[in-house]
């Protein structure tokens, strides 16, 4: 698969690994030239399995992906129009995509996600910001408009309706740390750590089946919206999307004959042990 040619962004792979830079000049606006990247990028994410994992980050020192471009914004329409005529949004539809990939995703924020941007990075898996670096924030409010790209939406999910509106209202700036004990970050982390800490996790995550990465995703995103008695059935269909094409049963089956799930030292060295299973197929 051919990950070159894109405007606002490089990719780059290595071991099962798309490592995904924003580069574009002057503040990594997110305007239709990354929508259209972004989106074409995840096309090509959607069919190829030999990636397992994603990480965003920014060539940018000071940010990450900068809000929304005014110049498709300015030219919205001004007549409210019904709900049975309303569609979703060019950012709604390429951040859902986002969202929707079978590899995991992870945003590595080392600079400012206002707006816009701060949507892209909610719509990814997972979240990690660099103390000092990082700044978060939903102007929308302000401007006379709402976050538009599933912030409102994802936040509410991510972090509870009353946080979700102190943020949204509030209209603040708020940093790693801060993000962190609101939840719309996984961690803080000082700079000289995010990076090695990020490279660490995706090249773990890497390492498991592809097919097991995509069955955990869809079955912790379908238990947002599902009652219990749903969510539990989406786990056991995706269990066993999972067995028809992964290694699950001879691994089972090597732990069964081996004696391994009785061995108190891989009791106490599960983390080890499950890297080590990998060479069973």
């Amino acid at each position: 698969m051919n990950y070159d040619n894109f405007t606002t962004f490089n990719v780059k792979v290595a071991n099962a690994i798309a490592w995904v830079t924003f580069d574009y000049p002057p503040v990594n606006i997110q305007g239709l030239p990354m929508l259209a990247d972004l989106n074409t990028l995840a096309q090509k994410l959607e069919r190829d399995r030999t990636i397992k994992v994603v990480v965003f980050q920014s060539a940018h020192p000071d940010i990450f992906v900068a809000h929304a471009d005014t110049n498709f914004l300015k030219d919205m329409s001004a007549i409210a129009v019904s709900r049975d005529q309303v569609k979703l949004l060019d950012l709604q539809v390429v951040l859902e995509r986002i969202s929707k990939l079978p590899q995991a995703t992870i945003a590595k924020i080392e600079g400012f996600a206002r707006g816009g941007g701060h949507e892209f990075a909610l719509a990814c898996d997972m979240r990690f910001a660099a103390r000092g670096k990082a700044k978060f924030m939903q102007m929308e409010v302000a401007m006379g408009i709402l976050p538009c790209g599933g912030g409102a939406s994802r936040m509410a999910r991510q972090v509870g309706l009353g946080r979700a509106l102190e943020i949204i209202l509030g209209a603040e700036d708020f940093d790693a740390d801060q993000a962190a004990a609101y939840g719309t970050i996984n961690k803080a982390l000082d700079p000289e750590e995010i990076g090695p800490f990020v490279e660490a996790l995706a090249n773990r995550i890497a390492l498991w089946p592809a097919e097991s990465i995509e069955a955990c995703k869809q079955t912790v995103y379908a238990s947002i919206d599902k009652p219990i008695d749903a969510a539990l059935k989406e786990e056991a269909y995706w269990l066993y999307q999972a067995t028809s094409q992964t290694p699950a049963l001879q691994r089972f089956k090597w732990a069964d004959d081996n004696g391994a799930q009785f061995d108190l030292d891989n009791q106490r060295g599960w983390p080890e042990m499950v890297v080590s299973i990998q060479e069973i197929q």
